[in-house]
């Protein structure tokens, strides 16, 4: 699940740099705009480095609601908020689906005897 949660954290932070560029092209002033892309960025890298601690997934959904409330300040960040909570939805649950198949397929080996 890290895996694909991580990659997923790693995809917003580049997407909402690059929304952050075609923001500022708009009618808000590059200071607001890289106000909200900066912390967003700066948290879904940070999150990243957290993934294994306990909390790290309620914390990952608290950074997918504050990028859709975000969409007060940057109207873009609505869509993008609103795809990346489907990305992270995604992300945990086929990656939870994908441990336990990893976890079985560890214990199915281990069960074997060994073909020496």
């Amino acid at each position: 699940m890290r895996t694909l949660c991580a990659s997923t954290l790693i995809g917003e932070f580049f997407v909402i740099g690059f929304a952050g560029l075609v923001a500022m092209k708009g009618d808000i002033s590059d200071a607001v705009v890289w106000t909200v892309c900066g912390i967003a960025m700066l948290l879904s890298v940070l999150l990243c480095g957290m993934l294994s601690r306990p909390g790290a997934i309620q914390i990952g959904w608290v950074l997918q609601i504050g990028l859709i409330a975000s969409g007060f300040v940057v109207p873009t960040m609505f869509i993008l908020g609103a795809v990346f909570a489907g990305l992270w939805w995604a992300s945990v649950h086929y990656g939870r689906k994908i441990d336990e198949a990893k976890a079985r397929w560890a214990a199915q080996a281990s069960a074997e005897p060994d073909a020496a």
